[in-house]
């Protein structure tokens, strides 16, 4: 079965966290949050973020790197690190493995670079302007998780919409 797993390293800034969690929630994606956080999973602005869907989530929570990947031995051979260091666009990658990982770092300083290098061939970045540092961390993430799910062909979601009061006119 396909899966995409959102790795956050050290998350500083709740609100991102919430927006990503209600994109895990709207996708299926599990969470995974590497600690020290630089919030309370209790801060309001992260529950205000997420709206009412932390019932829909699978989310959980690590001691450090070391942690996760003790816990998660398979990520070795389907992680992609997102970081404006890598050599290569995230759309380079074809197809992203079943189940997939897709690791972004804190907001002030992204993934530790001594985890980049050992996972050279695993770094992908999202292009922008050279005048830009970075884009928000929670907008990124969406980005590569509908890569994905384009790539999987929006398996499992669905694709139509409905008017509320209204039909369509054809």
């Amino acid at each position: 079965m396909k899966k995409i797993n959102i790795v956050l390293h050290e998350p500083e800034i709740p609100q991102n966290t919430g927006n990503i969690a209600r994109t895990c929630a709207a996708t299926g994606a599990s969470l995974h949050i590497i600690r020290p956080m630089g919030f309370e999973i209790d801060d309001k602005k992260l529950k205000r973020a997420g709206l009412d869907y932390w019932d829909k989530l699978d989310i959980t929570y690590y001691e450090n790197y070391e942690d996760f990947l003790a816990k998660h031995p398979e990520a070795l051979k389907t992680i992609f690190y997102f970081t404006t260091k890598a050599p290569r666009a995230y759309t380079e990658v074809t197809p992203y493995p079943d189940n997939v990982f897709i690791m972004f770092g804190k907001e002030s300083r992204g993934i530790p670079e001594e985890i980049l290098c050992k996972n050279y061939e695993r770094c992908v970045r999202i292009p922008m302007r050279d005048t830009i540092r970075s884009l928000n961390l929670s907008n990124s993430v969406a980005i590569a998780v509908f890569e994905i799910l384009r790539q999987w062909d929006f398996e499992g979601l669905r694709e139509d919409g409905a008017l509320t009061k209204f039909e369509w006119e054809k």
